[in-house]
């Protein structure tokens, strides 16, 4: 996928610093799945509404992330067998920015919590100060390593009035040791809101071009896409619809 440079560019720019009031660490998701050749028509649609954040001059990121799980999988079976309380553990380093941090995403009935500390750099042995974090956290001690590697380019959105993120993954790369699978028709929307609002100018564009709301998980997807041997029942659906996006390409 080829991003148009010129729809981009059309946007108003938003700072790091300016997005401080939309960091958003307690908040809804509302997530879409689409094939990535539908973006730009969906930028030109919403670009009155929304400024596109701009590090050093680049209107789209780089983002590689390295999730954890457990030997038997506990966090991946959590989200696939529905667990109403669940979390995501992972590194991620924020290319542009050099920034490395620990991230666990909390669902808590149905709202998204997120918490994240500082790193040096990737750890895929977990420091001691990592592991307390984790626990104090969570509130528990897990046996945790590297599960999944994931690479991708965003553009984030920011609207001009309300308290509401957008973010738009594309060029989706998954791998572990010597398995790889890219996903390069994919792109991912999540809405990011303080209280869902379904009357958000995204989500009304994305419901009348007939994309439909997915609860799509990178980690997920991509564990099932590269790990044949898990248990994908309650993800069949998206990676039939991943698989024939690869196929019209």
């Amino acid at each position: 996928m080829t991003l148009s440079s010129s729809i981009i560019e059309q946007f108003d720019a938003i700072s790091l610093d300016e997005m401080d009031s939309v960091k958003l660490m307690n908040r809804t998701d509302t997530k879409f799945a689409f094939n990535s050749e539908r973006l730009d028509e969906i930028l030109s649609l919403c670009k009155n509404d929304y400024r596109v954040l701009a590090i050093n001059g680049k209107r789209s990121a780089s983002y590689i992330t390295l999730y954890f799980d457990t030997p038997d999988h506990s966090l991946y079976l959590a989200h696939h067998n529905g667990k109403p309380y669940r979390y995501k553990i992972r590194i991620r380093n924020y290319v542009e920015s050099g920034l490395f941090y620990l991230e666990i995403k909390q669902k808590i009935k149905g709202r998204t919590v997120k918490s994240r500390i500082k790193l040096k750099g990737f750890e895929e042995e977990l420091s001691d100060r990592s592991k307390e974090f984790i626990e104090k956290t969570i509130g528990k001690k897990l046996e945790l390593r590297p599960a999944l590697w994931n690479n991708f380019r965003r553009i984030t959105l920011v609207h001009c009035v309300a308290k509401e993120r957008v973010t738009i993954d594309t060029s989706l790369t998954f791998s572990l040791q010597n398995t790889s699978r890219e996903t390069s028709e994919l792109a991912i929307a999540e809405v990011k809101q303080e209280n869902r609002n379904r009357n958000s100018g995204i989500i009304q564009i994305l419901r009348k071009l007939g994309i439909r709301e997915s609860g799509i998980s990178k980690y997920c997807v991509g564990s099932a896409l590269i790990k044949p041997q898990l248990k994908y029942n309650t993800f069949k659906e998206k990676i039939l619809f991943i698989d024939r996006l690869n196929k019209v390409a």
